[in-house]
């Protein structure tokens, strides 16, 4: 059945007058004429008949109407679900506790009025996220690709912004009571990273922080969730965990968990935004916006040799290491 027709004819029931409907549709009378006439043949039944001030719905009209208003609205609300700029601006992100969430919360706190739907792919893989967004399924992913050229040519990667690490440790620990810490203080400490998943974007980070200052990171065993490894870190002397300093955690206050800054180079992890490089959705624009606003790391930041280039002014982020990336 003609949608279109259908328009038409409940738009020419509801004015009351065959013009007033055209004009509204942006079509001449007579295409309005035509449509109706269709559907009556189609239907084979009278839907509406002309008086002097115009169009009647007929006793078959009547019936007809609520059941085209509601294909009409659905087909409205269809388009306006895939439309760029009408649906919602759908960005994927790694957890709805890390920092790119705490990030994209602030701006929406900001811009209440924009329609956001933050999802998460759950892939370790970025290049599943990249084609994700070449598809459409997402307007945009924080993920990073450490080979940037093997971009395809319709989707680019921007510096989101950096994310300096941070010591997470229970009050055992023997840096519990420090302020802040260096890189080559974190040396032979055991350092748990449970469930780095190969291929992913962070497997290659953390190889090249071991690599760059000597660290003992440990990534034996899944991953069974924030309150698990919250759980060691509270009970262990010896375990410690690197968070960004932005992402969320939440334990008991019992546990006396001190989150402890590490400076001199700061290790800072770069989030990147994935995204069309044509027609992106109009929303991005604000996000985009927001994040260029976010005040750069201070002092020397160490970076992995595949973040992409911050914006110009971040003096702050300039990578601090010099060596290329290993290959896997």
């Amino acid at each position: 059945m003609d949608t279109e027709a259908l328009r038409s004819f409940v738009r020419a029931a509801e004015l009351g007058q065959l013009q007033r409907a055209a004009e509204e549709l942006g079509v001449t009378q007579q295409a309005v004429s035509k449509r109706i006439a269709a559907l009556e043949r189609e239907l084979e039944v009278r839907l509406l008949t002309r008086t002097a001030r115009g169009v009647e719905l007929t006793l078959d009209g009547r019936a007809f109407l609520p059941h085209a208003r509601s294909v009409v609205a659905g087909v409205e609300r269809a388009i306006t679900a895939v439309r760029p700029g009408f649906r919602a601006l759908r960005i994927d992100v790694l957890g709805l506790r890390s920092a790119q969430a705490v990030v994209l919360h602030d701006y929406w706190r900001s811009h209440p009025e924009i329609n956001l739907d933050v999802v998460t792919l759950r892939v370790d893989d970025p290049r599943v996220a990249v084609a994700a967004v070449e598809a459409g399924d997402v307007d945009a992913s924080f993920r990073s690709v450490t080979a940037p050229d093997a971009l395809p040519p319709d989707v680019q990667m921007i510096h989101a912004f950096d994310s300096p690490l941070e010591l997470l440790v229970g009050p055992g620990h023997p840096l519990a009571s420090a302020r802040r810490l260096t890189p080559p203080q974190l040396r032979k400490h055991r350092i748990w990273v449970p469930g780095i998943a190969p291929r992913s974007e962070w497997a290659d980070f953390y190889d090249q922080l071991t690599t760059e200052f000597d660290l003992r990171i440990d990534a034996a065993g899944p991953h069974f969730g924030d309150e698990v490894l919250l759980d060691t870190l509270a009970a262990s002397a010896d375990v410690a965990t690197l968070v960004g300093a932005r992402d969320r955690y939440v334990w008991p206050t019992n546990y006396d968990l001190r989150r402890i800054p590490v400076v001199d180079p700061t290790p800072a992890y770069p989030l990147s935004l994935i995204l069309p490089r044509t027609n992106p959705h109009p929303g991005l624009r604000g996000v985009i916006t927001h994040l260029r606003a976010l005040p750069a790391l201070p002092g020397t930041v160490w970076r992995p040799s595949w973040a992409a280039t911050p914006r110009s002014g971040d003096s702050g982020s300039a990578d601090a290491r010099r060596s290329r990336p290993r290959q896997r």
